[in-house]
């Protein structure tokens, strides 16, 4: 269900709940209503009720963050077309397995979208498909050298701190990330699996919440060993789970693109320091004239305004092109294989 922007603001205590499950996607609802302060009933009803009418989703992220911590490789693709085949482009785009996430701007013109792709390659969408459409004017691609925040990240901020503790898996130690379970890697877009793990990621992709009795009948593997798999990617830091929700459900009907420049002594700073603030959402570093890009929400442009003016203030950014977010078109693909009930 797409909601428009006429759909009201969710109470606190759905918006609690749904910053509950940014820490973690499959929240049992007794230990949601021991945090909160809630009866399970209540945290059932109300997620019930979120989930039924599209207002709530829990998915597996679509994009992780490397287990290595190196580079993220995908492309940021901002694409310009005339205005009357706006639509005609963002709807191919959208049909695309490689191509999770995609924004239009206020501008009317103009398209954000990222790519995924191999480092380095001559992806045919960048080089040969865009550029021999007669409907896009202009092209601009920038790859994806280092991520300081995902989405998958980003904490709506209506909890305490220490709430999202008791929320929040304790983080997987070093030597639990270092090696890879398996040989089934699929490369620098995602996490290291086996192929047993794969399968469960896949079925688990629309909906992460999916119990594991249900999750061993629509994969075919016994409830023990889906359970047992679950636990070890989830105590693993491999199960990475994303809320989604149209910002506004929560207050915050501003998102903006913010493109800028600063010189390599600042890029690691200035980065972290995007990552570490309430209202972006994602931060990185990226090849181009604007070597760091982020994305950030806000309740109206008086915040916008100020984030600019006060908050990035001392980072060393010598230039910055700032793009308000009129539509969010994609923001997760489709499952990769059907599921069947």
């Amino acid at each position: 269900m797409v909601h428009s922007s006429a759909d009201p603001v969710l109470s606190l205590v759905d918006q609690r709940l749904v910053a509950a499950l940014q820490c973690d996607g499959r929240l049992s609802a007794e230990r949601a209503a021991q945090v909160l302060g809630l009866s399970p009933a209540t945290v059932r009803r109300r997620l019930q009720t979120l989930g039924a009418d599209g207002t709530l989703r829990v998915v597996v992220s679509p994009v992780a963050r490397p287990r290595n911590g190196g580079s993220a490789g995908a492309l940021f693709l901002r694409i310009r077309v005339l205005r009357g085949k706006l639509d005609t482009i963002v709807a191919a785009l959208a049909a695309r397995e490689d191509i999770p996430f995609i924004d239009v701007t206020t501008s009317g013109d103009e398209i954000f979208a990222v790519a995924r792709t191999e480092p380095g390659s001559r992806d045919p969408l960048v080089f040969r498909q865009l550029p021999s459409t007669q409907a896009v004017t202009s092209l601009e691609s920038a790859t994806i050298l280092h991520v300081f925040r995902l989405t998958s990240e980003w904490r709506h901020q209506v909890l305490t701190a220490a709430e999202r503790a008791a929320l929040s898996r304790a983080a997987p130690a070093p030597e639990e990330t270092a090696a890879g379970p398996g040989t089934g890697s699929p490369g620098p877009y995602g996490i290291d699996t086996d192929p047993l793990e794969q399968t469960l990621l896949d079925a688990l992709d629309p909906d992460a919440r999916l119990p594991a009795a249900a999750l061993a009948a629509r994969t075919g593997h016994p409830e023990s060993t889906v359970r047992r798999r679950l636990a070890r990617l989830t105590a693993q830091g491999r199960l990475i789970t994303q809320v989604l929700v149209e910002p506004r459900r929560l207050g915050l009907p501003i998102e903006a693109k913010l493109l800028l420049h600063v010189p390599p002594d600042h890029l690691a700073a200035a980065g972290q320091a995007l990552a570490d603030h309430s209202a972006v959402h994602g931060a990185f570093a990226t090849s181009g004239p604007s070597n760091l890009h982020a994305a950030a929400y806000f309740p109206d442009l008086t915040a916008l305004y100020g984030f600019l003016s006060r908050d990035l203030v001392g980072l060393g950014i010598t230039h910055i092109e700032t793009a308000i977010v009129s539509r969010a078109v994609k923001r997760t693909p489709a499952p990769p294989h059907p599921v069947s009930p």
